[in-house]
């Protein structure tokens, strides 16, 4: 180490997903047999920063959570120090303030050196507000979604791809059992690499995305045309943040005492309804919702997870501060965590699996 440390923290923000234990687990038996730190567990994420909850955590803390989905040291999506929500006023419309100062306080009281910040986008744009207070960071990079700019892949999401596509592999002998248009709604936000994945590895006959806006007599032609040649049922899997030409994502609620407050939900029963009218076929919707997160992370991302946390206490070792550990071109690298706040990384129109999914016949609601 170019000065030396003696203890940091480490915290899981954002939504949960498999392999945030195997981070865990890696970052404080590395930090304490390879460069002798203290490890501190902050709980909650940045609410534990904020409310000053913290723990020890020693060897026997991790020992058994390799396998574990969530994570040990819970989490929340709400808490950003630099907009946290204190109260309501009196038309009940949260009262936002800049707590980072509070936060400086604790870290110093803590005797943190460092803190561990495990996340996708949006923990990193917590991370980068703490960094502009002088407090040392280093990311890695957590998300179902697989929308984290500047990494090719990150933990959680290749277990997620497996329990979409178990899902749809059900729905699918449903369906054509029978004869009905399924659609099963995935998680993705405003990026489709969930639904494309698990969409390809299960052969969904319609495959819509937030970054082709789909046309939904296209959709019904695929779906009528599928029971005219006798196919008489069609798998449908769309994310959560796809839209129709001209149109809206589809809302399912406004939490006003959080950072990122839209929560998007509801296109599969409005799909379903819209099909159902002009077509006349049967048509059922499933949301695979919170399913997709939870469950024991798949080998691949306990080996993905345990890699990017060493190179975490790597970063620590090196001096290396404010940087996110990133996978690039099979192998794991960092990047300033500055360049991937708050930035999502989408599916471009041009995307290898999106031709791949057209070369198979799979429509994507646009032709």
């Amino acid at each position: 180490m170019t000065e030396k440390i003696h203890r940091i923290g480490v915290l899981t923000g954002g939504g949960d997903c498999p392999g945030l234990n195997a981070v865990i687990r890696v970052v404080t038996k590395a930090a304490i047999t390879e460069l002798g730190l203290e490890v501190l567990g902050i709980e909650d994420g940045y609410l534990g920063l904020i409310r000053n909850r913290m723990r020890p955590l020693q060897l026997d803390d991790v020992s058994n959570i390799l396998t574990r989905g969530g994570t040990i040291l819970g989490t929340s999506n709400k808490a950003d120090p630099a907009r946290f929500v204190v109260g309501t006023d009196p038309q009940g419309k949260p009262i936002i303030e800049d707590v980072r100062s509070r936060v400086l306080e604790h870290v110093h009281d803590r005797g943190l050196d460092a803190i561990i910040c495990i996340g996708g986008d949006g923990t990193m744009s917590g991370a980068a507000g703490l960094i502009e207070m002088g407090i040392r960071c280093i990311g890695v990079p957590k998300t179902i979604d697989n929308d984290l700019l500047a990494t090719d892949l990150t933990f959680g999401f290749t277990t997620a791809v497996q329990t979409a596509s178990e899902c749809l592999d059900r729905i699918h002998t449903t369906g054509a059992s029978h004869h009905r248009v399924m659609i099963v709604e995935l998680m993705g936000r405003n990026a489709g690499w969930l639904t494309l994945n698990a969409g390809l590895a299960s052969g969904a006959d319609i495959m819509l995305i937030p970054e082709i806006p789909y046309d939904l007599d296209v959709v019904c032609r695929v779906c009528q045309e599928r029971n005219r040649l006798g196919k008489r049922f069609t798998l449908i899997a769309v994310a959560e943040g796809a839209a129709p030409l001209g149109g809206q994502q589809v809302v399912s609620k406004v939490i006003a005492d959080s950072p990122d407050p839209i929560r998007l939900g509801g296109i599969a029963s409005v799909l379903a309804r819209d099909i159902e009218q002009r077509t006349g076929l049967e048509t059922r919707a499933t949301i695979l919702g919170h399913v997709q997160r939870g469950g024991t992370p798949v080998a691949f991302d306990r080996v993905l997870a345990t890699r990017f946390g060493h190179k975490a206490i790597q970063l620590v070792a090196e001096g290396t501060w404010n940087h996110v550990a990133v996978w690039q071109r099979g192998a794991t690298a960092a990047v300033p965590i500055a360049e991937v706040a708050g930035r999502q990384r989408l599916v471009p129109p041009d995307d290898p699996l999106v031709a791949l999914a057209r070369a198979v016949g799979t429509s994507l609601g646009d032709r």
